[in-house]
This record gives structure tokens, C-alpha cells and sequence, in this order.
């Protein structure tokens, strides 16, 4: 206790001393709090210019060859000319949306906002670990982030051989004009985004393991900590691996060297590399892109486990039960990567085995459906806006991942494997859960941020329109994937077989425009509340997790006293020794009450 005192009295001494100016406070600063709204202001920004270039190139499918003013402003006159734009051009924005979504929304939107946000407030820790370091990986993500958008801007055009990247379009700078500086700026900016993400993850690692409070087991920790703690050691395990990727790429690149290439012809000419494999290329980037995939579904998934508990105002159903899922699918997610390449020439027998390990990874993720259906079952259910994006998750990661059962399957992903069948499953089994997961994490956490509401009308208005365009846009793309469409084709007009397609391409444009301009509604009630919304009282959602204890008003070191003490789990929900509906994890056992199994 001694020590907890020490703490608090120097903080009050650093702040009575060291007036913070608004460069300290806001910019570079080291408080876990603000590093997060940075993070989460930052993914916004990057999220409107990820989906705005979505529905450019959804123009460009359903009307192919139309001229759009809109596109000669957004993409200038060599890109677009006359408004009609260039099939390179439609190639470098499916790469870079697919980049920018994955990396720079998702993964910091998701780990980078709310593991910061959240990691000390509900472990009872003053700060993280390394508040330096943690302002570091933020200016790194923001770098990274910055490099890839100058990449637009440069005279041959940004990298365009897919957000994966493969060689040898993306090694040789003279296969396509994207292989250019665009592609060179695309390498720079992943290595410095993995640095910063390695950073990010051992500090949230040492953060949870060293600085829990007192009488804060591991098992009393909510589930949204597990979620992002576990996120963050497949984050060490599989990022470097990426980064030797990309750095034996440049090699290829810039340095004369093969380990990706081998046998090449470019319009006649014999290019003298030979010995490399762009497989191995495959395999590298392959195992960090599917444990990606869970890098950016795990803390959903334990926002979505925290919001259905509270709102439902019932314990979570099963809580060991999730927790052991969560490592499951964690040890699971770095064994399954090869069923992206089964039509690489992979050996039959590795194929079945990839099979066998991708269909057991549905077992831990049936796991934690059935769980949350259950939390909701017979609950006292309050459908506020962060709720309802709760239950939405559950849904599209249903629906997704059935389609996930075919894909896993060797002989049955040949037949869609490249068509838009691949583009509606990873979407809403990872782009959609995990967004609904952020939205939801941001419905209910924006008053402990910035200690106001966010109007629920226009929260309820957001969900509906985002909820129907979503499935609107995606589950058409499983039928005509079904019919063969190929993905990444910028038009489909040289193909009279898929001519009867056309109008469910349009059909899936228009739900895009509609539910890409509904975005605007969230943006607005997201800037606006942060200055004119409704204060926010300490605790809104009656909650019984450590981040409503602190005060509204933000102070560095979370706690103006002593750190709380743990006595209970995190979701002392309807608890039947206790008068009211919630019982706060610092409110001491009553004499002969019993731990609630969990």
C-alpha cells in the first residue's frame, strides 16, 4: 500500500511542478488515455478514406466504362481521364483499401484504441508499463500511416499487386507502374507499421502480466483483457515474420537479389534471376495474414463478451469456457495458414492437413457463439446502439464463418477460390465483426474517453442502415462467386458469360453508396458529442468492471487516491445475494457469500 501511496504522491508533485502545455497533453503524450483517442481519431480517418476508395472502385464495377465527374476530382486526370478511370488505377485502390483497412483500421482501431484504453483502467494499473514507448508506437503507426498515403502520390501510381502482395508483380519495379516507388513506399510503410505494432504488443503484455492490482487473479480479469492480451503475443509471434517478408522483398527489389524470383520473362527478355520461389514469398506472408485475421477479431470479440454481459445484466455464459477458446483459437490460428494456397501446387497430403487444422478452428470460435446466445438468453436486455452492434457481430460472424467451412476445404475451395465467394466470406466473418465490435466498443466507451454521450438516436439510425447494406453488399457477392466471377477484374464486360451479373453488381454498389454515406451519420454524432454531447455520469451502464470507478474527469494515474482493491470477477451480474443488479469487483464478499461459478 505503502508503494501505491508513494505513486500518488509523486503524480501529484510531476503534475504541480510540470504544468503540461498543450504539446505534452495532446500530442506527445504519455498517458494511456490520450494515446488511445489518438489511435482511435487516427483509424477514423483512415477508415472514410479505406471505405471512400471501396465505393470508387464499386462505381467502376457496376458501371463500367461511365464517366464520373467525381472521379476525375478524387483521382485527377492521368488516373481518370475524361472520369472514366484507368484499370491500373482500379487495381492500386483495391490494393491500398484492403491495406488500409486491415492494418490501419482495424488492427489500431481495435488493439491500438481500446488495449490502450482499456488495459490499465481494468487491471487497476496507473498507466502502462513503458508510457514512452506507448507514445513511441503511436507516432510509428502515425508515420507508417502517412508514408502509405504518399504512396498516391507518386508519378507511377501506388502499389497495385494486391493488398498480399505477391511477386512477381510486386518485385520486379518494371512488371506494372504500381511496382514502382508506389510499391518501394508500400514495404517502407509495413515495416515501420510492424515495428510499431511490436512495440504496441509488448507493452501490453508486460502491462497485464506485472501491474494488476491487488487481488486481481488472472481469473478475475474481464474478458476484453484476455482478448487483447492474447491478441498481443500472436502480434509477437507472427509480425516479424511479415517484416523478414518484406525485407528479403526489398532485397529482391533494389538489390539484385532471388529469393522470390526465378525464371522470369518480361516482353521478351530473359531476366537473369533464378532459384527463388514466390511461394516461399506465400508461406511467409501467410503466416502473420491469418493470425491477422484474429488480430483483429479477438478483442472484438472480447468488447462484444463485455457489452453482452452488461447489457444483458446476467453473468457471461461459460467464462473459462471463453477464455480457453480464445487460446485455442490463438494456437490454432498460426497452424492453418496454407489454406490460402491450395491451388499453389501444394501437396495434396500438406493440403488435407491444412484442412483437418482450418474445420478445428471452428469448434473453439462455435464455442464462443453459443456462449454469447446463451449470455443473451433470458436477459434483461437493454438494446442501446452498442448492444445492437454486440448482437450484429454475432451474426456476421456466423454467417461468415459458415462460408468458412467451404473455404477450408481443399476440394471445395478450388471451385471459388479468386472469386468474389472469397471477397463475402473474409468480409463479414473479419471486416464487418470486427467493425460492428468497434463500433460497439466506442457506443460504450466513448463516456469513459471523453466523458459524454453519444446521441442514441442517431446510434439507433447508424446500426439499422449499417446492419442492412452490410449484408446488402455482401451476401450477394456469395452467389455471384458461385457463378465464377473472379475478383480483382475491373470490369467484367469482356466476359459475356457473366453478362446476367450485372445487375447484381449494381445492386451491390448501391447498397455500398447508401450505407458508405450513412457513415456520416456516426461521424458527426462522434465529433459533435465530443464537445456538445450530454455529460456522462460515472458509471452510465451500471457496469461492474474497474474503468467506471475512475472519475469522469481524466488525471494522470487513472485513481486521485489508492488503486482499488479486487474482490470478485468481472461480471457480478444479478447476483442473487445482493439487492441491486450489479456488484462492482471492488465491493467486498459478504460473510458466507459464495464465489459465483464461472
Amino acid at each position: 500500500m505503502s508503494a501505491v501511496g508513494h505513486d500518488h504522491g509523486h503524480d501529484q508533485e510531476h503534475e504541480h511542478h510540470h504544468k503540461e502545455t498543450f504539446i505534452t497533453k495532446y500530442i506527445f503524450s504519455i498517458d494511456h488515455k490520450m494515446i488511445a483517442k489518438q489511435y482511435l481519431i487516427t483509424g477514423i480517418i483512415m477508415g472514410v478514406i479505406g471505405i471512400t476508395m471501396s465505393l470508387l472502385f464499386r462505381m467502376q464495377l457496376a458501371w463500367p466504362e461511365e464517366s464520373f465527374k467525381i472521379f476525375n476530382v478524387l483521382l485527377g486526370d492521368k488516373f481518370a481521364p475524361d472520369g472514366v478511370m484507368a484499370n491500373d488505377v482500379y487495381l492500386a485502390l483495391v490494393t491500398i483499401h484492403g491495406t488500409i483497412m486491415v492494418f490501419f483500421v482495424l488492427t489500431a482501431g481495435l488493439s491500438g484504441t481500446f488495449s490502450n484504453l482499456l488495459i490499465p483502467l481494468q487491471i487497476g494499473a496507473r498507466d502502462m508499463a513503458s508510457g514512452f514507448m506507448n507514445m513511441i508506437s503511436y507516432w510509428l503507426f502515425f508515420l507508417s500511416a502517412v508514408i502509405m498515403l504518399s504512396s498516391l502520390f507518386v508519378e507511377s501510381g501506388p502499389a497495385s499487386a494486391g493488398w498480399t502482395i505477391y511477386p512477381p508483380l510486386s518485385a520486379l519495379p518494371q512488371a506494372i507502374p504500381g511496382s514502382g516507388a508506389g510499391m518501394t513506399l508500400w514495404l517502407v510503410s509495413m515495416a515501420i507499421f510492424i515495428a510499431s505494432s511490436l512495440m504496441g504488443s509488448l507493452n501490453y503484455i508486460v502491462t497485464v502480466l506485472n501491474l494488476r492490482t491487488k487481488g486481481m487473479s488472472m481469473t478475475r480479469l474481464p474478458l476484453t483483457i484476455w482478448t487483447f492480451f492474447v491478441t498481443a503475443i500472436i502480434g509477437v509471434i507472427s509480425f516479424p515474420v511479415l517484416l523478414s517478408a518484406a525485407l528479403l522483398l526489398i532485397f529482391d527489389r533494389s538489390f539484385g537479389t532471388s529469393f522470390f524470383l526465378s525464371d522470369i520473362y518480361i516482353a521478351g527478355e530473359v531476366l537473369h534471376y533464378q532459384g527463388g520461389s514466390p511461394v516461399l514469398f506465400e508461406h511467409l506472408f501467410w503466416f502473420l495474414g491469418h493470425p491477422e485475421v484474429y488480430i483483429v477479431i479477438l478483442p472484438a470479440m472480447g468488447i462484444v463478451s463485455e457489452v453482452m454481459a452488461t447489457n444483458s445484466r446476467k453473468p457471461i455464459f461459460g467464462y473459462r469456457a471463453m477464455i480457453m477458446s480464445v487460446l485455442a483459437i490463438a494456437f490454432l490460428s498460426t497452424i492453418v495458414w496454407g489454406h490460402h494456397m491450395f491451388i499453389s501446387g501444394m501437396n495434396p497430403f500438406l493440403g488435407s492437413v491444412f484442412t483437418f487444422t482450418t474445420l478445428l478452428i471452428a469448434i473453439p470460435s462455435a464455442v464462443k457463439a453459443f456462449n454469447w446466445i446463451t449470455t443473451l438468453w433470458k436477459g434483461n436486455l437493454q438494446f442501446n446502439p452498442a448492444m445492437l452492434f454486440s448482437i450484429g457481430m454475432v451474426s456476421t460472424f456466423i454467417t461468415g464463418g459458415l462460408t468458412g467451412i467451404i473455404l477450408g476445404d481443399s476440394t471445395l475451395d478450388i471451385n471459388v477460390h479468386d472469386t468474389y465467394f472469397v471477397i463475402a466470406h473474409f468480409h463479414l466473418v473479419m471486416g464487418i465483426s470486427a467493425l460492428y465490435g468497434m463500433f460497439a466498443g466506442i457506443y460504450h466507451w466513448f463516456p469513459k474517453m471523453y466523458g459524454r454521450m453519444l446521441n442514441k438516436n442517431l446510434g439507433y439510425i447508424h446500426f439499422w442502415v449499417t446492419a442492412v447494406c452490410a449484408y446488402g453488399v455482401f451476401f450477394p457477392m456469395h452467389f455471384i462467386g458461385l457463378a465464377g466471377l473472379p475478383r480483382r477484374y475491373y470490369t467484367n464486360t469482356n466476359f459475356p458469360l457473366f453478362d446476367d451479373l450485372q445487375n447484381v453488381n449494381v445492386l451491390i454498389t448501391t447498397f455500398a453508396l447508401v450505407g458508405g454515406a450513412f457513415q456520416l451519420v456516426f461521424l458527426y454524432n462522434f465529433f459533435s458529442s465530443i464537445f456538445y454531447g450530454k455529460k456522462a455520469e460515472q458509471n452510465p451502464w451500471k457496469s461492474t468492471t474497474l474503468e467506471w470507478t475512475t472519475p469522469v474527469e481524466h488525471i494522470h494515474g487513472n485513481w486521485p487516491g489508492e488503486i482499488p482493491e479486487v474482490h470478485r470477477w468481472a461480471y457480478d451480474y444479478s447476483n442473487p445475494n445482493h439487492d441491486v443488479d450489479f456488484v462492482p469487483q471492488t465491493v467486498p464478499m459478504k460473510e458466507g457469500e459464495e464465489v459465483l461459478h464461472h
